[in-house]
């Protein structure tokens, strides 16, 4: 018997990205059900040119509520979750057929690819979130809800971007809720660790060094999100100016983040960070930069919960190749820029036509 999939989304004011998003995923779904809750802008009428059922929906500032409302409407076999400002990058028809009718107890986690403004340009982290399961799951949670169950999460080859915070904030709006939660949950480190994300994005980095600070002191390091939480902590020192505990940091995590790229990507750019701030006392670390780099890419590109894309590839080779320059070894920097350049790095390009006059 055919199983049916029906996409699920709530939609405020989404004109600018719900074509894209709707065009991306029609051709994968049974029905497309949207919960509208106060659309001023095209949106409705989007929605309509896709056959969408479209509900209003009074917002009471609770997503996980106005999620389960919109899951009570399917009537799909299986429920596909996306927000307008994502969109699918890749043919998943197959990957969704064979999950559907073959795994009806389990839930399907996709990649999400998030862009976002880095120091060094335009960056994106990979991260992989519950979005297709079974009609009767529901979600728990009033701001970075998460599906209430205890079925096995099985990884799809199911890819999905999301740009809705390049370049633009919602952070007005969920501030107040992440705040609001974490006076009820304060020793939570998932809400700690997301709202040190918004302020990251409104480049308050004093408070989201506060909130980091709070989630690495709580994390087991059993949770999925633990080793962004302890990388972001080290940008967030990185960017605050705060370097005095990182040290500490690094040699406590190393075993435990082992085989995780970004660890010795930000790693490596603390110590540079501490080195420059007080090189008579930490001139000694510069050796560990170089060893740093490298071990990231002995890592490689593994696709890892949380790891920003390069960080294993182009970008280490990058920063390598700008150490050896700064230590004068231009053939080495040469190299390592070269390499960066294989995949296409502008800032590699860039530098090694500077080097080669």
């Amino acid at each position: 018997m055919k199983q049916t999939i029906s996409l699920v989304m709530i939609v405020k004011n989404e004109a600018n990205t719900l074509k894209r998003c709707l065009d991306s995923v029609v051709k994968y779904v049974d029905e497309i059900v949207i919960v509208d809750t106060g659309s001023t802008d095209n949106s409705k009428k989007i929605a309509e040119s896709f056959h969408a059922r479209i509900i209003d929906y009074a917002w009471k500032n609770d997503f996980a509520a106005a999620r389960n409302f919109a899951l009570e409407q399917s009537t799909g076999d299986w429920n596909f979750v996306l927000d307008a400002d994502e969109y699918v990058s890749n043919d998943c028809m197959e990957s969704l057929k064979n999950f559907v009718a073959y795994h009806r107890n389990a839930i399907g986690k996709i990649k999400r690819i998030d862009k976002f403004a880095g120091t060094d340009g335009i960056n994106y982290e990979q991260i992989y979130i519950s979005r297709l399961f079974p009609s009767h799951c529901r979600f728990t949670g009033k701001i970075h809800e998460q599906v209430d169950s205890d079925l096995p999460r099985i990884k799809l080859d199911i890819e999905i971007q999301h740009d809705g915070y390049f370049q633009q904030t919602k952070n007005s709006r969920n501030i107040p809720i992440l705040k609001e939660v974490i006076a009820q949950q304060p020793d939570d480190p998932y809400y700690h660790f997301h709202i040190a994300k918004e302020y990251r994005g409104l480049e308050d980095h004093e408070q989201a060094l506060i909130h980091l600070k709070q989630a690495y002191a709580q994390i087991t390091g059993q949770e999925g999100y633990a080793p962004s939480v302890i990388v972001n902590l080290l940008y967030a020192m990185i960017a605050s100016g705060h370097l005095e505990d990182g040290i500490q940091v690094i040699e406590n995590c190393e075993e435990f983040l082992s085989n995780y790229a970004d660890f010795y990507f930000v790693s490596a750019l603390y110590l540079l960070e501490l080195i420059l701030s007080n090189p008579e006392e930490y001139s000694g670390l510069i050796p560990f930069i170089e060893q740093f780099y490298q071990r990231a890419l002995e890592i490689g590109e593994t696709g890892s919960e949380g790891s920003v894309v390069g960080t294993g590839s182009f970008a280490a080779h990058h920063n390598l190749g700008v150490f050896y320059e700064v230590i004068g070894d231009s053939i080495k920097a040469s190299e390592q820029y070269l390499k960066a350049a294989g995949y296409e790095y502008e800032p590699s390009i860039k530098r090694l036509e500077k080097l080669n006059g």
